[in-house]
């Protein structure tokens, strides 16, 4: 009875665990994306007020970071999926 419920799991978790994390390398890449636009909008915003330079230096590798953390989900997610 044990062999059976070895074997079965030997051949069900590998095919579940598989999509499930491309799935979650999907998800979080949107987040990331999503706060790298958000952070973009706000670099638009001071981007003419003088006053507010360090602010948008700041939300500039905000969203840089963010937008890589994205870009490089996805890219794992691509490759998890390849495999």
């Amino acid at each position: 009875m044990f062999t059976l419920g070895k074997r079965f799991m030997e051949h069900v978790v590998p095919g579940v665990i598989k999509p499930l994390r491309v799935l979650w390398n999907e998800v979080i890449g949107f987040i990331f994306i999503s706060l790298g636009v958000v952070g973009a909008g706000n670099v638009i915003r001071f981007y003419g007020d003088v006053e507010q330079g360090g602010r948008m230096f700041i939300s500039a590798a905000f969203s840089i970071v963010m937008l890589y953390f994205g870009i490089t989900s996805f890219w794992k997610a691509r490759k998890i999926g390849k495999t």
